[in-house]
């Protein structure tokens, strides 16, 4: 299974931050939900699975205007399974404003998802993005969520099954170190020394820092980014094909 990712287009931003409001409305009631039960005033304390968070919730979608039920579902079984994961009974409560306002997260499930010609529908809106010429190829996906990064831009990322076309070695297999100092040392000893091409931004950030602009520096640490993670699967190819 790989993740594809397409940027939504800017149209869109305004009805996916405000499903997202709606979407931290669901969290946080199944976070009070789920310590009230694990804490009650008497009796014993009980943890709410997802599907016991699914049942309490059941008509809640007909009080939401961009959301429905699906994705309430979807809110539900993922709030339980990372409540387990960390082992709390309380999980941090998600903010819809402010400057410690959390990052905007719409989970769906695949059936949710919709192709309408060239573009998605998704809860009665139609989803406008980049790539949709990429995204014709795939014939079927599975649950995935519209998710928002510290700049404000959305992506749509959608699960999908590809077959592994990783050629057979036909020489002798070679471990690959991957490093600080070195960016890869492989079991020959054959070293690729760290690339640093992006060590020239972070002038550019220390200053719209300084200057406090804010939206500036967000968008220099996501190119920065973006090159670190360029440069690391450029080092993994070279070593595939030397």
């Amino acid at each position: 299974m790989r993740t594809w990712r397409f940027k939504v287009r800017a149209e869109c931003y305004a009805w996916l931050n405000h499903a997202a409001a709606e979407v931290n409305q669901v969290w946080n009631w199944a976070n009070s939900t789920s310590f009230k039960a694990i804490r009650p005033f008497a009796g014993p304390g009980k943890f709410q699975s997802g599907f016991d968070l699914c049942t309490l919730s059941a008509g809640a979608s007909e009080y939401f205007e961009h959301i429905g039920a699906d994705t309430i579902q979807r809110i539900c079984i993922d709030y339980a399974a990372r409540r387990a994961q960390f082992r709390k009974a309380k999980l941090r409560w998600r903010v819809s404003s402010g400057p410690r306002r959390s990052l905007g997260w719409i989970p769906f499930k695949a059936a949710s998802l919709r192709r309408r010609g060239k573009y998605l529908r998704f809860c009665g809106k139609t989803i406008r993005f980049f790539e949709a010429g990429r995204f014709a190829e795939i014939r079927k996906w599975g649950c995935g969520c519209f998710a928002q990064d510290a700049v404000g831009d959305w992506y749509l990322c959608v699960p999908v099954a590809v077959e592994d076309v990783t050629p057979v070695p036909t020489q002798v297999d070679v471990g690959i170190d991957l490093g600080l100092k070195d960016t890869a040392v492989s079991s020959d000893a054959e070293r690729l020394s760290a690339g640093a091409f992006y060590r020239d931004l972070e002038l550019k950030i220390g200053q719209a820092q300084r200057r406090a602009h804010k939206a500036h520096a967000k968008r220099l640490h996501r190119k920065a980014a973006r090159r670190r993670r360029t440069l690391q699967s450029g080092c993994l190819g070279t070593f595939r094909t030397a």
